[in-house]
């Protein structure tokens, strides 16, 4: 399976962080990257520190600026089927588990893809219900924000204390996305939405 064609990447990303930047100050991304020029700012911790002090510029604003000066993270130029297929190269026989639940999250409602370098994020209307993770040689994992209690195929998760994915659903074979799994992510899904 290919990705689906709407799924979000890092561009969106980088798109949203420059929308913010021009709500914020009015001024959009080559605006500022000609003010830091010239300032004469040569690094990025300069830049910060620059925009933070005399502007108020912080946050995912800031990176707008960053990376427009000192360049893109590579990964963040990758399109939709390059970082799933970087995410499963050296592991091929896991594609088809992720393939099964992407076939899922495109066939229903509400339900938008992410993808990073490292995971597929899952968003509902209102936030990310699942991340789908390749997380060992032989596993996927699904993690989930779900209020539920843990038994079965779900498995509590050793996390920070601000996560909120603190529940997974292991998968080592495509015929594990099954109508049980479906029925948790729905849940998933409805809880966040």
């Amino acid at each position: 399976m290919n990705t689906p064609k709407n799924a979000g990447t890092w561009q969106s990303m980088v798109a949203s962080n420059q929308d913010l930047l021009l709500r914020k100050t009015g001024q959009d991304v080559r605006y500022w990257v000609e003010q830091a020029h010239a300032a004469g700012i040569e690094d990025d911790a300069g830049l910060r520190e620059w925009l933070r002090d005399g502007f108020g510029v912080t946050g995912y604003a800031q990176y707008a600026v960053s990376w427009e000066m000192f360049g893109y993270p590579e990964f963040m130029l990758r399109d939709a089927d390059e970082l799933l297929d970087g995410q499963y190269a050296a592991h091929p026989h896991l594609r088809p588990i992720a393939d099964a639940l992407l076939a899922w999250a495109t066939a229903t409602d509400g339900v938008a893809v992410q993808l990073r370098k490292g995971y597929v994020s899952l968003q509902g209307p209102r936030r990310k219900f699942a991340q789908v993770t390749r997380t060992t040689n032989s596993a996927v994992d699904v993690n989930l924000r779900l209020d539920a209690t843990v038994g079965g195929r779900l498995e509590r998760v050793r996390t920070r204390a601000d996560d909120p994915f603190t529940l997974r659903v292991r998968l080592t074979s495509p015929d594990q996305v099954d109508d049980e799994l479906l029925a948790v992510l729905a849940e998933a899904l409805a809880q966040n939405s």
